[in-house]
């Protein structure tokens, strides 16, 4: 097989490029990736297979992406490729409709022009919107985004469903909750929480910290990725989630005990406009393909921090763009 991941400098594109290079190491990967701010070359810079090819640009690169697919003769895109940031959303929301629509779309025009079989598309749950206690949205549930970001994401995927009903582009959308592990920028919560335990510096959270999330552990997302890769049926959509909550302030709680870190660090501030109060989703279509989470979030947070403890290379600033 020979994939393209576009966005593999990234937090989740990087695991599974490590992944997937280690369980299949008979597949050609190309990683295109702008080196954005969130993108970190040292998460895999240990990678030093001749199948492994890193080619530095944009989605919306037309001319680009075309090259790469013809001379490496593509026939799998797996989209990482995006803005994330909900905060960065709110106030600079061109940068995440040119990335995570108008780039998706140029990934579409090209993946049908050279005639890609397949193209999976990582998606997020916050394109339901935020729901109810103990309610969770099944893959036909209705989009309601919040946010910018999630307004995009939710967009991106609408186009897919157009090119899979128009010209049958073998497609599969994985909408995940959220992510935590190794190797994630510290603009999102967890690794921003380590490190300022780590530095001793306040931790600001928004509103009581009361908002409750699904906390998916990286390496069981990549596992539900690979799962559909090669067990899934083209045309579906998957959610992914372990369907466990926990708020965020209980989240913060649980990194200073793995530190014996201050709590009284958190420091509560304003709420910020639109913000979610709770993400969940149903996960039976992709258990049926025989995944399943494996790390609970007491695990897979000890091996975060623990992560972050012994690469403080990797977090420092000098090393981002």
């Amino acid at each position: 097989m020979h994939i393209l991941v576009t966005g593999g400098m990234g937090f989740i594109g990087s695991n599974f490029i490590r992944y997937h290079l280690k369980h299949y190491p008979q597949d050609e990967v190309i990683n295109l990736d702008l080196l954005s701010y969130a993108a970190n070359q040292l998460s895999l810079a240990d990678i030093t297979q001749l199948n492994y090819h890193f080619y530095q640009g944009s989605i919306n690169d037309l001319t680009l992406v075309q090259e790469i697919v013809q001379q490496h003769q593509i026939s799998l895109i797996i989209n990482f490729a995006g803005e994330s940031d909900v905060d960065r959303s709110l106030t600079k929301s061109d940068v995440f409709v040119q990335t995570n629509v108008a780039g998706v779309n140029n990934l579409i025009n090209v993946a049908l022009k050279e005639n890609i079989p397949r193209f999976i598309q990582i998606s997020t749950d916050e394109v339901y919107g935020s729901l109810p206690a103990l309610e969770f949205a099944a893959e036909d549930a209705p989009l309601n985004p919040s946010s910018p970001y999630s307004a995009t994401k939710a967009s991106a995927e609408l186009l897919l469903l157009a090119a899979k009903k128009s010209y049958q582009l073998g497609i599969n959308i994985i909408r995940s909750a959220n992510n935590y592990g190794p190797r994630q920028y510290q603009e999102k919560l967890i690794p921003k929480a380590i490190i300022a335990f780590l530095k001793g510096n306040e931790i600001p959270l928004f509103g009581k910290g009361l908002e409750t999330r699904d906390w998916l552990y990286v390496n069981d997302n990549i596992r539900a990725i690979e799962t559909v890769i090669h067990s899934g049926k083209i045309g579906e959509i998957y959610n992914v989630g372990t369907q466990k909550e926990l708020s965020n302030f209980a989240v913060l709680q649980a990194i200073a005990k793995n530190l014996s870190g201050d709590s009284s660090l958190i420091r509560f501030t304003r709420q910020r406009p639109g913000h979610d109060q709770r993400y969940g989703v149903q996960t039976a279509k992709i258990k049926e393909l025989g995944w399943q989470p494996e790390v609970d979030f007491g695990l897979g947070i000890k091996k975060t921090v623990t992560w972050y403890q012994t690469n403080r290379s990797w977090w420092d600033d000098k090393n981002y763009r």
